[in-house]
């Protein structure tokens, strides 16, 4: 199994579904997980995404720039995706990046 092929494709997954239906992202969290939000640590998945369909913006898209990324060593990857997010009804899109960990093979 290709681990660039294998990060793609979560990659494009994630940020597709975060487009179009953010609950539907719960099923990539677990309990154990984390997201760090300007600086608010969010734990749970329950958590995490009441925090992610809590934000003030209700229709966005995201623009992908990079993929990168390398074995965890514990038999996962780490995934650092960067790119620009575009608001509705916003001319200038504003920058994003992202690092997810032990996302399994």
């Amino acid at each position: 199994m290709d681990p660039d092929a294998v990060a793609k494709a979560f990659v494009e997954h994630y940020y597709s579904t975060f487009d179009a239906n953010r609950a539907g992202l719960a099923n990539l969290y677990q309990e154990g997980s984390m997201l760090t939000f300007e600086g608010q640590k969010i734990q749970g998945s329950q958590s995490i995404v009441a925090k992610l369909t809590s934000l003030p913006f209700q229709q966005c898209k995201h623009n992908i720039t990079t993929v990168d990324c390398q074995p965890s060593g514990s038999g996962g990857m780490l995934v650092f995706v960067s790119g620009n997010l575009q608001l509705a009804g916003e001319q200038h899109a504003l920058k994003f990046s992202q690092r997810s960990s032990q996302c399994s093979l």
